[in-house]
């Protein structure tokens, strides 16, 4: 028995690698836990599985809530407010050419791949910088940073940085 729960184990690390969830981690901690068990009393198998459950959970309560803070706070990303708020106006890099719809490149946004198209009139060479200015489910619009100046009239421009509001616009009877 105790090498069923070592092989269950080794599933759940290789779930855990390709998730990075932190879920799988503290049920593969717990079924190497009821493998040890299963050394000492192969027949105790209600035991064995008491064990299992108890460690994982243990993990996933007490722990997991500081190693998710501590992991996603080292590899230095962002976490988006949510895909719409959170990504237009972030700057990424072009991997490949990005054009229309038709012919979608990729971008590299926030160390992740996505798929992009390019809202400029032609298609944006590889290694341009961009900047999101539309997110339309998991594929974002793109302008070439060089063309969002402060002021521009492209769709999607950001606004000056230290242009005052027009007269009115914040609120102030004037």
């Amino acid at each position: 028995m105790a090498l069923v729960w070592l092989l269950i184990g080794v599933a759940l690390l290789l779930v855990e690698l390709r998730h990075l969830a932190f879920y799988a981690l503290f049920a593969a901690v717990g079924c190497f836990g009821a493998g040890v068990v299963a050394l000492a009393a192969p027949s105790a198998i209600g035991v064995q599985l008491v064990v299992a459950i108890a460690v994982a959970a243990a993990g996933v309560v007490a722990v997991r809530p500081a190693m998710s803070r501590t992991f996603h706070q080292h590899r230095g990303g962002r976490v988006a407010r949510g895909v719409h708020g959170g990504l237009v106006g972030c700057e990424a890099l072009t991997l490949d050419q990005v054009g229309s719809l038709h012919s979608r490149g990729h971008v590299r946004l926030n160390g992740e791949r996505w798929l992009a198209v390019s809202g400029a009139a032609g298609a944006i060479a590889p290694g341009t910088p961009v900047i999101v200015t539309a997110v339309e489910g998991t594929t974002l619009t793109v302008w070439p940073s060089e063309d969002l100046m402060p002021g521009s009239d492209l769709p999607g421009a950001l606004p000056p940085p230290d242009e005052a509001p027009p007269e009115g616009a914040d609120g102030r009877m004037g």
